[in-house]
């Protein structure tokens, strides 16, 4: 018998800020909103610290854990401290053996290690990679190495690929690129990666995430503004270049803060730097062109912004 015999498959919210603090919250306490609303307190926080990672996973999930060192670390989800929507969580370094100045800046969950799908990896700096799940499935303590990171480029984001996806890159200006995953060939764990995205002075990559015909791309933004729009309006395009504007930002909209492929059926929850999160229908949402600026999806507080935003996909029991 093992451990997770004992414990519920319980869905989970994970929940970790920028000092590097974790915990588990029941989802069940989480409620749906109304687009625009203010939200609800999800986090106790330190003194200038803000949320950065909301992962929805269920307790017998494994969660990996991929560093700015390109190091990878594995826990299962019942394994995190499981705290109260309000109360604080534990540091990072108390549960994953972290080097001194290492941090962890992104997080995947999954339930197994397929051979036959892959890890997709982009970079701040627009570098991309993708290597056999399998290739992971290590539970050594002292974590593996995930990927090399040239000069001081940083992990933005991991996901999950067939190999044959359409990948589609979002960077904080509001530009994207399409392209086919097959443009890049499958490497091991040490490998550097390729060039996905050519970047501007200046911007960065924020998201990555497989193109799909039956969702729309989601972008939020730091002011609590988001919208949707086809995928038929996004080209494919060759790898590396610098893609077309999916969304019109400035001073009063902000920079984008997250972008998914997101389906009418699913939900967002977005988290501000105050604390506060609020779950809405993405339905709630308008579908827009790409040039367009959206919508307010979130009510900010003067002086706060959105810092992180999760898709909650729709499922039979919901």
């Amino acid at each position: 018998m093992s451990i997770e015999d004992l414990v519920d498959d319980t869905a989970l919210v994970v929940v970790m800020t920028e000092a590097q603090y974790v915990k588990t919250v029941l989802a069940s306490n989480f409620r749906s909103q109304g687009r625009g609303g203010k939200g609800v307190t999800g986090a106790k926080l330190k003194t200038d610290d803000i949320v950065k990672r909301v992962i929805f996973t269920s307790a017998h999930a494994y969660l990996l854990f991929f560093s700015n060192r390109g190091r990878v670390y594995r826990l299962r989800a019942h394994e995190l401290p499981e705290r109260e929507r309000a109360t604080k969580g534990v540091p990072i370094v108390n549960l994953l053996p972290l080097q001194l100045g290492e941090t962890i800046e992104a997080i995947i969950d999954t339930r197994n290690f397929d051979a036959e799908r892959f890890l997709f990896f982009a970079t701040r700096d627009g570098v991309v990679k993708k290597t056999a799940f399998n290739e992971y499935d290590n539970g050594r303590r002292d974590g593996l190495i995930a990927l090399n990171l040239r000069d001081n480029d940083e992990l933005v984001r991991v996901i999950e690929t067939s190999g044959t996806d359409e990948i589609f890159m979002v960077s904080k200006s509001g530009m994207t690129i399409r392209f086919s995953e097959t443009e890049v060939r499958p490497m091991g764990r040490a490998a550097a990666g390729v060039r996905g995205m050519k970047l501007r002075p200046s911007d960065k990559v924020v998201s990555v995430d497989v193109a799909r015909d039956d969702v729309a791309i989601l972008m939020v933004t730091e002011a609590g503004y988001g919208k949707r729009t086809q995928l038929d309006k996004f080209r494919s395009q060759t790898r590396g270049g610098i893609g077309v504007r999916g969304i019109q930002i400035g001073e009063k909209k902000g920079a984008v803060v997250s972008a998914f492929m997101a389906g009418l059926d699913d939900e967002i929850v977005a988290v501000t730097s105050g604390g506060s999160t609020i779950r809405t229908d993405v339905r709630n949402i308008s579908s827009q062109g790409r040039t367009a600026t959206g919508v307010r999806v979130m009510s900010v507080e003067p002086g706060q912004t959105v810092t992180s935003v999760a898709l909650i996909l729709s499922t039979d029991d919901e």
